[in-house]
């Protein structure tokens, strides 16, 4: 089974660029910035990447972001991510990034988008790895905060396929942003939300019904409402499950209780990411591999949760077809 997940082609769906900050990049642009940060080693860095929930993960995950200052430390951070996918033959990429967290520091909009786009334009010529990027709003932060962010985006709008809802669920709910989302709607961004990872089932429902979402990303606790469900397959709706991120903030107990399986079994478009893999410890094919043997998959449904991955991505259907005609000739 190592094998066919290393052959098969994959589109990755569920990645914050800001989460693929290896600790060793994190000590290397520090350096190269002049930032003290308050670990002594790599190693004692990578014996802070550990977490108990969501909100203990955001409070590293932030203070690690605050390395990143000019257009350079954006064109690594995505460089060396995209470097990784090659070596998992990831063939395309929607990527999210957090503007607000770089905002607020002082580090203009023009400065991160700049740096992250030039890394995925060379990344496509080096490695033939296709994008689109994902603008995300963080839901702790207001409404208006985020129509303050897509004003500073529209010059870039042309770069950005869609927007995206991330940061702490619970208490933030999608409805907090049903105006801004609405706006996006209207110029012709793709909509995705973070819903059900750590918040209730309600907030899947609000997603799909209320804000009339393209993609669920994670999705898990929509398992537990049959109309959900039923609302889902109905509407073709492509979930993009973190299995390795679910284990490792305790959205589940361990890898046997994904969801991914259940959901594969009751024809819902669910796919495999990597969420954040500095900080979990798995890019793609590590999250593949774990699922797979944490839920006893079959080839077919290994390949199937490949051809997911790009039937539920933003790629043209011609592009679609072409991958997963690719995966259907895998053996």
């Amino acid at each position: 089974m190592k094998d066919l997940i290393a052959a098969l082609p994959k589109a990755e769906l569920h990645l914050h660029i800001e989460g693929s900050l290896e600790p060793e990049l994190l000590f290397s642009i520090a350096a190269r910035n002049n930032i003290d940060i308050p670990y002594a080693s790599v190693d004692e860095l990578r014996q802070a990447y550990r977490f108990s929930n969501l909100q203990e993960f955001l409070d590293i995950y932030y203070q690690g972001m605050n390395v990143l200052r000019v257009e350079q430390d954006f064109y690594d951070l995505t460089t060396a991510y995209l470097d990784r996918c090659a070596v998992d033959n990831v063939r395309h990429v929607e990527i999210f990034f957090d503007p607000q967290g770089h905002t607020s520091r002082g580090v203009s909009f023009d400065t991160v988008i700049k740096g992250i786009v030039a890394a995925l334009e060379d990344g496509e010529k080096t490695h033939g790895i296709s994008w689109c990027l994902i603008m995300s709003f963080l839901r702790h932060l207001s409404e208006e905060d985020g129509f303050e962010t897509l004003k500073q985006a529209e010059p870039w709008l042309d770069q950005i396929t869609g927007v995206g809802l991330d940061s702490s669920e619970s208490g933030h709910p999608p409805r907090k942003f049903a105006r801004l989302f609405a706006q996006c709607r209207k110029l012709g961004l793709k909509l995705c939300m973070h819903a059900g990872e750590e918040g209730p089932p309600a907030y899947v429902h609000e997603a799909i019904f209320d804000i009339g979402v393209d993609r669920i990303d994670h999705g898990n606790r929509a398992m537990e409402d049959p109309d959900l469900i039923a609302a889902i397959i109905d509407r073709n709706l492509t979930l993009t499950v973190c299995p390795l991120s679910n284990t490792a903030l305790k959205v589940i107990d361990k890898i046997e209780d994904s969801p991914v399986g259940n959901m594969l079994d009751k024809g819902i478009s669910v796919t495999i990411n990597s969420d954040d893999p500095a900080y979990f410890g798995g890019y793609m094919n590590a999250n593949y591999l774990a699922t797979t043997e944490g839920l006893g998959l079959s080839s077919e449904q290994v390949k199937q949760l490949a051809i997911n991955s790009f039937s539920g991505s933003f790629l043209p259907k011609a592009d679609k077809a072409l991958h997963i005609a690719s995966i259907n000739h895998q053996d």
